[in-house]
């Protein structure tokens, strides 16, 4: 492992890795130690007591941020025609539905997230391969197949984010940026937080929320005492 610069070496003596924080301080913390020259993404990693290779204890779901996500989300809307005028109303950035389908079969994946109506989903099925791995395939779950366009449209471009804990039993998701103020990070955090509490599966036996830690794109990571927020 090479040597610290004198700069990492004063944004580390700032974090008490023996200490377990409070959200709150954690937020105000995640702001002083990143020294990136960009508005860094703050992001939240939380460890579950969840075996994921179990359907019963799989969680997976979504949780609309009180202060957004600080990223201009792209969203297009695959839908039929008589539904385009309420997706562009609600903020879509592409709509339409042919046309999409056979940019994506050449490759094109330039968004964020896809919105799309439950008739429209048979057409996305052979492009699987091409979404799935991008986190792209609408999901009825997570509200992105829908007759609701324009609700669903106006939801992610407000702050709603998707979750689904990973092979290693850890949710990660990104919560809002640097520049936001210690207020909107915590909110924000706490918010993901508690969706996930209520989201805990009834077969999840012992300890649910084993660790969570709050971090920046450039920043060392800070635990959170979950127990008291």
């Amino acid at each position: 492992m090479g040597k610290l610069t004198k700069n990492q070496k004063a944004v580390s003596a700032k974090i008490d890795r023996n200490k377990l924080y409070s959200i709150d301080e954690a937020a105000q913390l995640i702001k002083e130690v990143t020294t990136a020259k960009f508005d860094a993404s703050v992001d939240i990693a939380v460890r579950l007591g969840v075996n994921p290779r179990k359907a019963n204890q799989m969680v997976r779901g979504v949780v609309t941020l009180p202060h957004g996500t600080g990223k201009d989300v792209k969203v297009l809307a695959l839908v039929t025609p008589d539904k385009e005028a309420e997706a562009k109303e609600a903020g879509a950035d592409f709509v339409g539905l042919e046309e999409y389908l056979d940019k994506i079969k050449s490759g094109w994946t330039d968004v964020d997230v896809i919105i799309t109506m439950p008739s429209v989903m048979g057409k996305l099925g052979p492009l699987g391969r091409v979404l799935g791995p991008r986190g792209l395939m609408p999901n009825p779950k997570t509200g992105t197949v829908t007759m609701d366009i324009a609700k669903a449209v106006s939801e992610v471009k407000a702050g709603k984010i998707d979750f689904k804990v990973d092979k290693a039993g850890i949710v990660h998701a990104a919560i809002g940026k640097v520049s936001f103020s210690a207020d909107k990070i915590a909110g924000n955090a706490k918010e993901l937080i508690e969706t996930l509490v209520k989201m805990k599966p009834a077969a999840a036996k012992g300890v649910y929320m084993k660790s969570v830690y709050m971090s920046s794109t450039m920043s060392p990571s800070v635990q959170l005492d979950t127990k008291v927020n």
